[in-house]
């Protein structure tokens, strides 16, 4: 299981474009950039524990490989979809409910640094955290 573990945010890369284009404020872009965003996974066969600790929030986050559930970003912006594992990477395909445009998400262990992927209306961004 790689992915289990706690990761702290270590740097970001385009993120401030991604919000953009996700349509988040200037206000909450600056802040979103510097959120000191903490994830706890925990992944027992297809069935993950995520807890997301932020400057913003705080919530724990359960799914299975495959299957469909909703999810809020840290905005507001709800969303529905699912993860699934490729390979050694976890593949997300969401759906915004306000606009029906597509948001992936891609999750992989490059060295010691876990490596989250965003691509949204052609922006792709990468977020980088270490083992924390």
């Amino acid at each position: 299981m790689a992915f289990d573990g706690t990761w702290k945010i270590d740097r970001n890369e385009n993120y401030e474009k991604f919000m953009e284009a996700m349509g988040i404020g200037m206000m909450k872009r600056k802040l979103g950039a510097h959120d000191n965003l903490k994830l706890t996974i925990q992944q027992n066969g297809d069935k993950f524990n995520v807890k997301e600790a932020s400057n913003f929030r705080n919530i724990e986050i359960e799914f299975t490989l495959g299957v469909s559930f909703e999810y809020s970003l840290a905005d507001g912006t709800e969303l529905t979809g699912a993860w699934t594992l490729e390979g050694n990477k976890l593949v997300a395909t969401f759906t915004r409910k306000d606009n029906g445009k597509v948001l992936k998400a891609i999750r992989e262990i490059v060295g010691d640094e876990l490596v989250q992927t965003y691509v949204y209306e052609g922006v792709e961004s990468k977020r980088y955290f270490k083992r924390g």
